[in-house]
């Protein structure tokens, strides 16, 4: 199961640590939902899920002070005895003592940001949405093209990153070559980001290593990218019958979310970054409402339509 370390996302929203006597290096995060303890501060407490990241807001921080003390005192035990990860005081809002110290002897950390609650909670979700997501490794190369994220897949030495290549000096950007890491970060998009070790890198048989941000600049390449199309290169098989007409989709699952596929033959004299390119504005225009292929089917209806009434008459 994939988790996040509570550092990591202390660094990520910028968070001022309220109870730096505790060791935190080892807390770490398993879920991307948050909890606003609203309920809790009643003294509600069935299904309270404590894995999650509590957050206070204005409206829980003024509950928690009109309560009286012995109150306050029977409230933040009870919750606090729970293993919540982090408490997080949203808009710069700062525990009173009694709370502080109780959260001293269960070792609960308490962070404070700047932040109003909706937005951090927003950013937190997010964020921790695709570092929690679950996650596979596609051998392949993901290229954004005109806002599209094209993953091209096929054998090895088929031409995958020389298709790349030419796609970047056309003035698109690499993803990632060789390895692409997909992450489920919701029930239709997912998200293709490259390991650490060889971002912005490509293999090129024949050259080697060529460094793209280094070599045509901060422009080339991207951190993350929605994989929108994926265009499968294969050999030409002359026996073999290719869809010519574009009628109906073919799909290709990943983690449960399907994804239009596309496949290529390869012939020598194809240019495949053309080819491409093509496939990634044709997908945007059926994602806006135009299809060509439907509009060619219903010239052709339209036309055998007159015919049939030119031959009646």
């Amino acid at each position: 199961m994939a988790t996040v370390k509570l550092t990591a996302l202390m660094e990520k929203m910028k968070m001022e640590n309220l109870t730096p006597e505790l060791d935190i290096s080892k807390i770490k995060i398993t879920m991307p939902d948050i909890n606003r303890p609203a309920l809790q501060m009643t003294g509600y407490f069935e299904h309270f899920d404590e894995t999650r990241i509590q957050v206070i807001g204005f409206v829980e921080y003024t509950y928690m002070q009109s309560l009286s003390d012995e109150r306050k005192k029977e409230i933040y035990t009870q919750l606090l005895s729970y293993h919540i990860p982090a408490i997080v005081f949203c808009r710069e809002l700062q525990p009173d003592e009694l709370f502080h110290s109780i959260a001293l002897e269960h070792g609960v950390p308490l962070f404070q940001t700047k932040k109003s609650t909706s937005s951090f909670m927003a950013e937190t979700i997010r964020w921790l949405n695709v570092k929690l997501a679950p996650c596979i490794s596609v051998h392949g190369v993901l290229v954004d093209v005109y806002g599209e994220g094209v993953l091209i897949t096929g054998e090895s030495g088929i031409g995958k990153s020389e298709a790349a290549l030419e796609l970047i000096k056309r003035g698109h950007r690499l993803v990632t070559d060789d390895v692409v890491e997909i992450r489920k970060v919701s029930e239709d998009t997912l998200i293709g980001t490259a390991p650490d070790i060889t971002k912005h890198f490509i293999e090129l048989r024949g050259i080697g290593i060529v460094d793209v941000k280094a070599l045509f600049g901060a422009s080339s390449v991207r951190e993350t990218q929605n994989i929108d199309l994926v265009i499968k290169l294969e050999d030409w098989d002359k026996d073999k019958e290719y869809d010519r007409l574009g009628l109906e989709e073919e799909y290709i699952e990943y983690l449960g979310n399907k994804v239009v596929c596309h496949s290529i033959p390869i012939r020598p004299g194809r240019n495949l970054a053309i080819i491409c390119e093509s496939a990634a504005v044709n997908h945007r225009q059926k994602k806006m409402g135009y299809n060509a292929a439907q509009e060619l089917y219903k010239r052709v209806q339209a036309n055998l339509a007159k015919r049939r009434e030119e031959d009646d008459d």
